[in-house]
Formats: structure tokens, C-alpha cells, sequence
């Protein structure tokens, strides 16, 4: 009698309630009493009291108020498991506290009635499923689990069919709760969603309601917060109000499970049965991205390049406001990936979105997502997401099938300053986006568009005395340009450039070039420069001048080691199979030679002739040993892991073992080839320099 006094209490402490705020706190009462009840009917009637109460349910209910309810129902679930299962010492003869759980689950869901809206089951029904089956509580048997997910699902259906205007607080609720379940509901009930009216809704919800990103508008607001310091230092203050909004942007419901969200609405997009609702959802991603970059622009914080912000933002800038609005940013650019990487598997697989009047106008919207959020992603690095790999490369394939789109994609994102480096960090980004992407589709653009897209582009960043905050971009204009030349449609082109660009190769080198690119850069020249491509038939000279060069250039260079750079050492890391990215550091004079070595499996046999002595002769002007084994070993490694092809490989075996090549190698002067290990044959012996076959 006393807990159904209680109870009496509750229900018109509820009833009276002044305000939301009043019946929150009456809240953990609710959940207790929802444990511990014995009369399933008065079970029912307080979990309908929870989907009914004005003083909850008021003009301005938000989806945190949608979040305690269904806490509510799930901590009493929680709480049920608890009660039974709990150690403490009973009465002998007494009952078992409170309701079986299968009693008191069908209890709860009748309070799911008609007094209340439908949306508002969804909150009771989701909240009972994740306390009882979440974190792999295996709380229910199989057929009342069943059962329950069974009624979920209905639920939803009858509010996406009946629910006139989804984009309130009925889709948000929608989404939110499918966000927390979906994962503990089974595949066959998952096919039984309705995805075509469920997309639109989330998608909503997500990037545009004010329950979720509110279409990025809150990058907005940050700028006018962005005040000038006494020391001519930028500060944003973590009292402002733009950091409270980022801070409550942060702490939404949909944005804080921002990452499992993504991939459901990634599976609803390889679920609609309606393609152009992928495409429309496509162009929806896309204008969200495109005002995240209009939003950036606007921003004084745009302004300050990533390694001057030590210099020009504030201490609390750069330890306390900063990083929470990078961390969302992060978080809304992974999103977007997440998405596009499931509409662009659903591409490779879906004939109708496949089509030559879909696929490419999805691939071009896929790539402006990514060059309109590339402010963020320059910063994590891209190749650090496989889902973002994925993304780019397939869009790239696929509009590299349509060179006429391809075009007119490049045409679109070309730099606004051709002809000189902009000052503006925001617009180095965004030339960085087009020199990756003119990389790819430069073999299907014709040779007029490349000349005046690509070469004009690229041509700024291969001058002599950049910055050297900027050699990811000059690399990039340097991988563009020998792109462009590699391709066979553009000798004359090739022939046109390479005289400049050969002149600011070695001009560059290595004070604004990396040794990894111009390695690269070097290999890749003499490769164009030979048979059977084009150039080789018009200039057969090219090569044999090519490597003139860099031998003359190996002789007279210095021998001081060369610090590794970032970019390095990053791509080092990123590709440790590969020969050219995992060599130590080394000196200009051994880069230089290494640059040689890496350029022998281009030549042909007549000039290996000439250029395999030359290039073991200058090895061993290398007077440091741990660099002069560097080479060694690549020079060897080149001449036996089979990068030569069958006639190069053999006359390599020739000059190796009976044309003196051993011996120019490795005691080509006596007093510097002591220490040096011999290459050998798997289970030779070593007979020492005196015996010599």
C-alpha cells in the first residue's frame, strides 16, 4: 500500500508539474518505481504518464528531452536485470521483487496507447530493447526479443507512412532511436524498413536540422568571436558564445553518435529502392560541404596557415577552443566519407545508378564534397582514411570514363590565380585539390586542355626559392607536370616544357624538393626519354643528356647529410614496400646517384653498357660508408629483385659476374672497399677478395 501511495504521489507530482524542468527531476523517481512495481497495471499506467505528461511534453520539446525518455525506460530495464539478479539475502517465503520480465515488459509496452503519439513509442520500445539486449546483456528470451524488435520496426513504419512532416521532431526522434538499435535489430526486420521515405529523413535530421549540424551554420558564428590581442596575436575565448554553440553542436544526440549514424544512413543508401533518392542524397552531402567551405572562407581563422598558427593565435586558442572545433569539423568530414563510400559501392553494383547519365554526375558531386571539406582533411592527412581512398579513387575511375565530364570538372575547380602562388592559405588548399586531381585525369585529357589547365597550374610551384612550408605543393606540381609528359597524347607538349623543367628540377633540388620526389621526377624523365615511348623517336638523345646531368651534377654535389622532411617521412611510413620511400636519410651526392640507380631499368642494353661502370665508379667517390652502402645495396637490389626485364636482367648476370662489374663495385678503390659486405648468391661462400672465379 505504501509504494501505491507513492506512486499516487508521482503521478500527481507529474500531473502539476510547473515545467520541464520540475519533471526531470521527478525522473529517477520514475525509473525506480518502473523496477520495482508488482501491479502491471500500475506499470502501464506510468509508463504511459512518461509519453503523456504535459510538463514533459511541451511547444518546445527537443530531442534532449526525447533522450531522457528513452534513458528512462532503458536504466529501468537495466535496473530489472539488476534486481534479479542481485546477491543480497532474502526472507524465506517471500515473493521475488516485483514483475517477471516478460510480465513486466508487455506491462510497459501497453502504456505505448493512443493517448500519446506514435513517434513517442518508438522512445518507450527502443529504450526497453537497449537496456535489456545492449552491451550483450542477452536480458530476453529469443521469441520476446523477437517480438520486440518486431513491434520497433512497426513502429517506425507507421510513423514514416503516417507522419505528415517528418523534418520535426517526430524524424528526429526517428532517427535518434533507429541510431541507438539498429544494431541489436535483426536483418530481416531491418528489411522490412521503409529506406525510401527513411533517407530523406535522416539526411534532414543529420546535416540540416537544428538537432543535428543545422547545414553547418555554426562555423558561421565563430568568426565574429575572433578578436586581436594587445601582442597583435588572434584570440577566440572559450567564454564566448560561438565555443558554448560548438560546445552544444558537440553534445546533440545525432552529432555526438555522429560516426554509427553515418553508416546507417550509408546502409539505408544501399537499401532505397528509388536510385534517384541516392543521387538527390548525393547533391544534399554536397551542398552541405559546399557551405562548410563558404562558411570557412568568411573566417578570419581561414587566414592563418596550419604552421603559422603558433605564431599568430593565442595560447587558449590553440590548447582549449581550437581543437573542439577541429574535432567536429573531423567529425562532419569522416561523415561524409562514410556516406559516399556506401552510394559509391552501390554504384559499382546498381545498373540503373551505373548508367552514363547517372555515374559520372555522382562521381563529380562525390569529388566536390571532397575538395569543398579538403580544409579539413589537408589537416589529418587523406590518405589516412581507407573509406576516404576509396572514395576519391573510384569517383576518379569512373570520370576518367567520361574524359568530356572530366574536363569540365577541371574546368570547374581550376585555381581563381593562374600564373602565381596565392596568398591566401585557403586558396593554396584548394590548388592542391586541383594539381592531385590533374594528376589522375591527365592521360584522358586532350593535349590543348592540358596545356592550359594543368601545365599553367602547375607551373608557379616549380619555381626556384618557395616557401618550404609549401613542398607538399611543389611535389604535387612536379607529379602533375611529369603526368602530363608521361602521357602519350602529349609529346609535344613534353618536348615543348622539358627543357624548363629539367632546368628547375635540378634548381630545386634539394632545397625545395624532397629526395623521394626527385628520384620520382628523375626515373620518370628517363623512362619518357626511352623506347617505346614517343619522345625516345623524336629526341633518342634525351636520355643519354638526361643522365649527363646527373652524373656531372653527383660529381661536384655535397656530401652533407640532408635532413628528412615530413612529407618523408610520412610517405615513408605509409609505403614501406616500396625501394624509393624506405632509404635513409642521405646527402645530395648520394640522392643524386640513387636518382641513377633507380633510372638503369629504363635503359637499354647498349647504353647499360656505358652507364653500369659509370655508376659503380661513382659509388665509390661516396667517402661516408653508411651512404656509400646505401647505394650499394639499391644498385645491387636493382640489378637482382627484377626490376630490369629479361634482356637487361641478363646482360646485367654478364657485366656482373664476367665483365668486371663485382669488381668495380666493390673494390673499385682498394682502400675504401674493405668493409663493405659482398653480394651474394643464396648459399655461395664467401672465398675473400684473393680467390676470384
Amino acid at each position: 500500500m505504501a509504494t501505491e501511495r507513492s506512486l499516487a504521489t508521482l503521478l500527481r507530482s507529474l500531473q502539476l508539474a510547473a515545467g520541464p524542468h520540475d519533471a526531470h527531476a521527478l525522473l529517477p523517481s520514475c525509473i525506480h518505481f518502473l523496477s520495482i512495481l508488482t501491479n502491471p497495471l500500475n506499470v502501464t499506467l506510468l509508463a504511459s504518464q512518461l509519453l503523456t505528461s504535459p510538463a514533459l511534453w511541451n511547444q518546445d520539446t527537443d530531442l534532449r528531452s526525447c533522450q531522457r525518455i528513452l534513458s528512462v525506460f532503458n536504466t529501468a530495464a537495466i535496473s530489472k536485470i539488476q534486481n534479479e539478479t542481485t546477491n543480497e539475502p532474502r526472507v524465506p517465503y517471500t515473493r521475488q521483487r516485483g514483475l517477471d520480465r516478460e510480465a513486466w515488459v508487455k506491462a510497459v509496452i501497453k502504456g505505448a496507447d493512443e493517448k500519446s503519439p506514435r513517434w513517442r513509442h518508438l522512445l518507450l520500445l527502443g529504450g526497453i530493447l537497449l537496456g535489456f539486449e545492449s552491451q550483450n546483456r542477452q536480458g530476453l528470451p529469443s521469441h520476446l526479443r523477437g517480438k520486440l524488435e518486431s513491434a520497433l520496426v512497426q513502429a517506425t513504419q507507421i510513423v514514416l507512412q503516417e507522419q505528415d512532416d517528418l523534418n520535426g521532431i517526430a524524424g528526429h526522434a526517428v532517427t535518434m532511436v533507429l541510431n541507438y538499435t539498429f544494431e541489436l535489430i535483426s536483418d530481416w526486420e531491418r528489411g522490412q524498413i521503409d529506406y525510401d521515405v527513411l533517407l530523406p529523413c535522416m539526411l534532414n535530421a543529420t546535416f540540416f536540422s537544428n538537432e543535428g549540424l543545422c547545414h553547418g551554420y555554426f562555423l558561421g558564428a565563430v568568426d565574429p568571436d575572433v578578436r586581436q590581442n594587445e601582442d597583435k596575436t588572434f584570440g577566440w575565448s572559450s567564454q564566448s558564445t560561438s565555443f558554448n554553440l560548438i560546445k552544444s553542436v558537440l553534445s546533440r544526440p545525432l552529432v555526438a553518435s555522429l560516426g554509427p549514424l553515418s553508416r546507417l544512413i550509408g546502409h539505408a543508401m544501399e537499401h532505397v529502392r528509388d536510385p534517384s533518392l541516392v543521387s538527390d542524397g548525393v547533391n544534399s552531402i554536397s551542398d552541405f560541404a559546399r557551405t562548410l567551405l563558404v562558411q570557412w572562407r568568411q573566417s578570419k581563422l581561414s587566414e592563418v596557415d596550419v604552421s603559422e598558427e603558433g605564431h599568430f593565435l593565442d595560447a587558449e586558442s590553440l590548447k582549449a577552443t581550437l581543437p573542439e572545433l577541429w574535432r567536429l569539423l573531423r567529425s562532419c568530414m569522416f561523415s561524409t566519407v562514410i556516406i559516399l563510400r556506401a552510394v559509391l559501392g552501390r554504384v559499382l553494383n546498381d545498373r540503373a545508378l551505373a548508367a552514363g547519365s547517372v555515374a559520372p554526375f555522382i562521381a563529380m558531386q562525390a569529388l566536390h564534397a571532397l575538395r569543398n571539406l579538403y580544409f579539413i582533411s589537408a589537416r589529418v592527412g587523406p590518405n589516412s582514411s581507407t573509406q576516404y581512398v576509396f572514395v576519391e579513387l573510384v569517383s576518379i575511375d569512373i570520370l576518367t570514363q567520361y574524359p568530356d565530364l572530366a574536363e569540365s570538372f577541371l574546368r570547374t575547380i581550376r585555381p581563381d590565380e593562374l600564373g602565381h602562388i596565392p596568398q591566401h592559405p585557403l586558396k593554396r588548399n584548394l590548388d592542391l585539390f586541383f594539381l592531385n586531381m590533374a594528376e589522375h585525369l591527365a592521360l584522358v585529357l586532350p593535349p590543348s586542355v592540358n596545356e592550359e589547365l594543368v601545365v599553367s597550374a602547375a607551373q608557379p610551384y616549380l619555381a626556384v626559392g618557395g616557401d618550404n612550408n609549401l613542398m607538399e605543393m611543389f611535389e604535387a606540381a612536379h607529379s602533375v607536370i611529369l603526368a602530363v609528359f608521361s602521357a602519350p597524347q602529349n609529346a609535344e607538349i613534353a618536348v615543348k616544357y622539358l627543357p624548363f623543367y629539367v632546368d628547375n628540377l635540378f634548381a630545386v633540388f634539394p632545397q625545395n624538393l624532397s629526395v623521394r620526389q626527385f628520384r620520382l621526377a628523375f626515373k620518370s624523365l628517363v623512362k619518357i626519354s626511352t623506347p617505346p615511348n614517343p619522345l625516345a623517336r623524336s629526341h633518342p638523345l634525351l636520355a643519354s643528356t638526361l643522365l649527363e646531368l646527373v652524373h656531372e651534377r653527383a660529381q661536384n654535389a655535397s656530401s652533407s647529410l640532408l635532413p628528412p622532411t615530413t612529407i618523408q617521412q610520412q610517405q615513408s611510413s605509409s609505403s614501406p614496400d616500396d625501394d624509393t620511400n624506405a632509404s635513409p636519410p642521405v646527402s645530395e651526392k648520394s640522392a643524386l646517384i640513387l636518382a641513377l640507380i633507380d633510372s638503369l631499368p629504363c635503359l637499354l642494353v647498349d647504353d647499360l653498357a656505358e652507364w653500369l661502370p659509370l655508376t659503380a665508379q661513382l659509388i665509390n667517390t661516396i667517402q661516408d660508408h653508411s651512404m656509400r652502402k646505401v647505394c650499394a645495396d639499391r644498385f645491387w637490389d636493382v640489378l637482382s629483385n627484377g626490376e630490369m626485364d629479361v634482356d637487361r636482367a641478363n646482360f646485367c648476370v654478364t657485366w656482373w659476374s664476367t665483365r668486371g662489374g663485382r669488381e668495380l663495385l666493390l673494390f673499385g678503390d682498394q682502400s675504401q672497399g674493405d668493409d663493405l659486405e659482398e653480394p651474394l648468391m643464396s648459399g655461395a661462400l664467401n672465398s675473400g677478395r684473393e680467390s676470384k672465379l
